[in-house]
């Protein structure tokens, strides 16, 4: 079973940086697609980037800021995060597509304030 586990989170000044890291285990088979979202408080769950293995597209919000990377022999994948602002506090969530479905972590939170 795909167990997938988000870390990386926490509180930051705006104008900071965070890594986010979500680690799958249990994987048996090659990764397909990998999503980052972000679920904030009071509005709906955002895409903030989606990738196959060769190609990434970022949200609006995500661009110039945000930037993806896999390290497959750790099954790992990152989100970094610079310039951070207000507006990206939440709840950072992956999903993964691989042959046995889509698994989602519980997400990690990032607080950004002064």
């Amino acid at each position: 079973q795909v167990r997938l586990v988000e870390s990386g989170g926490g509180l930051v000044q705006p104008g900071g940086s965070l890594r986010l890291a979500c680690t799958a285990s249990g994987m048996t088979g090659d990764w397909f697609a990998m999503s980052w979202y972000r679920q904030a408080p009071g509005k709906e769950r955002e895409l903030l980037v989606s990738s196959t293995r060769n190609k990434q597209n970022y949200a609006d919000s995500a661009k110039g800021r945000f930037t993806f990377s896999v390290d497959n022999a750790k099954n790992t994948w990152y989100l970094q995060m610079t310039d951070l602002k207000s507006d990206d506090t939440g709840v950072y969530l992956c999903a993964v597509f691989d042959f046995s479905g889509t698994h989602e972590g519980q997400g990690t939170q990032v607080t950004v304030a002064s």
